[in-house]
C-alpha cells in the first residue's frame, strides 16, 4: 500500500494467509496518544428468553498453529471454559504431528481432525464430549476440500459446522477464489438445512459491518472488508442465518476477535471481529448468549463461546 499524507498504515496479519489491518495514525508530536477503548465482556447469560437453561456450550478458536497454541497454555483456558464442543481453526498440523497434550484429553473422548494437503497450512478440528451421530469432512468440492477447511458433525437436533474461511490475501490475490468459496459454502449450508438446523462457527475472515473493525475507512480495499466479502456475508444472513453476537449485542462497538501481532494492536484494541457463530432461524429461540472471550491469550485470535438450548 502506498503511504501518502492521508493514508493509514496497513500491517499484515500473522498466519499462512495475509490479511491487512489498518492501524491508527501516529499521534502528532507533543500530544499524548488516546487511551485504547477496550471491550469488557458482559456476564454470561445461560438461559433463553423463555427461561430454559442452556444445554449446549460450544467454543470456537482460531489457534494460529496448534502446537504453538498448546505451548502457550491454550488447553488450560479450554479446561476452565469447559465447553461441550471445542472447534479449532488454522491448526497447521497433520494428525501425525498432533501434540500428545491434546490427543489424550479425557474431557473430549471424540476428536476429529482435518488437515490440508499442504503441510503447515490451514486445518480444522472438532473435539466433542458426546459422540455425534455422524461426522463429515469438506463440502464436496475438491478445489476447496484439499485445503482442509470444514468439519461437519450431526447431532440429534442440529448440524455443527466449523470452518476456516479462505483469506482473500494481500493485494486480494485470492478474492475471485474467495467469491466462489462463499457461494459454494452457502449452498452447502442450505443443503444441510433441508434436514435439520445448522450452527456454523469459525474464522470467517470478514468483518461484516463498520462496527466490526477498528478502522473501516482504511480497510475498504483490504482482505476481510471488501465489498464482495461483506456482500457474501449479507447474502448468507438473508438466506436465513443469524449472526448470534450481533443479534444479542446490536450496538456493541470495540468487540473484536482478531488483532495483528504488529504495532501492539491487541493492547490498543485495534482489531477485527472475524470469528462468528451463525445460527439457523429455527435455533434462535434457544439462543442464550454469544461471547467474545477477548482476555484469553495464546493466538492472534481469541476464542468465542455460544450458549444454546437445543
Amino acid at each position: 500500500m502506498k503511504r501518502g499524507k492521508k493514508a493509514e498504515a496497513a500491517e499484515p496479519a500473522s498466519g499462512d494467509e495475509d490479511n491487512e489491518t489498518a492501524t491508527p495514525k501516529k499521534a502528532k508530536k507533543g500530544k499524548e496518544p488516546e487511551p485504547p477503548i477496550l471491550y469488557e465482556d458482559h456476564p454470561d447469560v445461560t438461559a433463553a428468553a423463555d427461561g430454559r437453561e442452556a444445554n449446549m456450550k460450544i467454543t470456537s478458536w482460531n489457534v494460529d498453529g496448534l502446537r504453538a497454541w498448546v505451548k502457550k497454555k491454550g488447553l488450560e483456558w479450554v479446561r476452565e471454559e469447559a465447553p461441550d464442543v471445542l472447534c479449532l481453526q488454522e491448526t497447521k498440523c497433520n494428525e501425525k504431528s498432533l501434540p500428545a497434550e491434546i490427543t489424550s484429553m479425557p474431557e473430549f473422548p471424540h476428536k476429529y481432525w482435518l488437515s490440508a494437503e499442504k503441510d503447515g497450512y490451514s486445518g480444522v478440528a472438532m473435539l466433542c464430549k458426546t459422540e455425534p451421530i455422524n461426522v463429515t469432512y469438506g463440502i464436496g468440492k475438491e478445489e476447496h476440500d484439499k485445503e482442509g477447511r470444514v468439519i461437519t458433525a450431526e447431532f440429534p437436533a442440529f448440524f455443527l459446522v466449523t470452518t476456516y474461511v479462505p483469506n482473500s490475501g494481500k493485494g486480494l490475490v485470492r478474492l475471485e477464489y474467495r467469491k466462489t468459496w462463499d457461494a459454494d459454502l452457502q449452498a452447502y449450508l442450505l443443503g444441510l438445512e433441508e434436514s435439520k438446523p445448522v450452527v456454523m462457527c469459525g474464522d470467517l475472515n470478514v468483518a461484516h459491518q463498520e462496527i466490526d473493525l477498528k478502522n473501516p475507512k482504511g480497510n475498504k480495499k483490504n482482505a476481510g472488508f471488501t465489498v464482495e466479502e461483506r456482500e457474501a456475508f449479507t447474502a448468507l444472513l438473508a438466506a436465513g442465518f443469524t449472526d448470534s453476537f450481533r443479534h444479542r449485542y446490536p450496538e456493541q462497538a470495540n468487540a473484536y476477535s482478531f488483532w495483528t501481532y504488529m504495532m501492539n494492536s491487541r493492547s490498543k484494541n485495534v482489531g477485527w471481529r472475524l470469528d462468528y457463530f451463525l445460527l439457523s432461524e429455527g435455533l434462535m429461540p434457544g439462543l442464550c448468549d454469544s461471547k467474545i472471550r477477548n482476555q484469553a491469550m495464546g493466538s492472534d485470535h481469541c476464542p468465542i463461546t455460544l450458549f444454546l438450548v437445543v
